[in-house]
């Protein structure tokens, strides 16, 4: 039932449609436009004025890892510890990741019944406070070639309260 007048109406109705939306572009553009000059230069409408003060004085000095880890908080590690349930477990047994219970001071890649990539060993012998702090904030930048998919904590305060979180649990 495909004759050539079905066809026609077919394409021809493609072709009005292209050529609608096209002139509704053309429209809202002339209508919206933001160039204010020629050759397509952009003009802001209006600026907003703010108060930058002392811009050297906004930027925070960023603490060192002895003060943020004495400042740390066990029981607010345990809520962040919820991001890392998905892979890991705290009871001995491994899941899709190894498990985490005794890993602080715990040598790197070294448990048993577990298939470790090798890129964890670019980020030292031993799983140090230190050594989770750099690798909690960015795992795939701290140990490129890592099977870890897990994008990291951005705040400092999540990453020690994590570490202290993991410390109290001992091995």
């Amino acid at each position: 039932m495909l004759d050539t007048m079905t066809i026609t109406k077919a394409v021809g109705g493609v072709c009005g449609a292209l050529l609608i939306y096209l002139l509704g572009s053309w429209v809202g553009d002339t209508l919206f436009s933001m160039g204010g000059g020629h050759g397509g230069e952009q003009v802001a409408s209006y600026v907003i004025e703010t108060d930058d003060g002392d811009a050297g004085a906004a930027e925070e000095e960023p603490m060192d890892f002895a003060t943020l880890m004495a400042s740390a908080d066990a029981s607010k590690g345990e809520r962040v510890f919820g991001k890392c349930r998905a892979c890991h477990k705290i009871d001995g047994s491994n899941a899709t990741g190894p498990h985490l219970d005794g890993v602080v001071g715990r040598p790197i890649d070294a448990v048993d019944g577990f298939a470790y990539s090798g890129a964890l060993e670019q980020v030292g012998e031993t799983w140090t406070p230190e050594n989770l702090f750099h690798f909690l904030e960015s795992p795939r930048s701290a140990a490129p070639g890592t099977i870890m998919s897990f994008a990291g904590l951005n705040k400092p305060e999540d990453r020690v309260n994590l570490i202290a979180y993991l410390e109290s649990l001992g091995g």
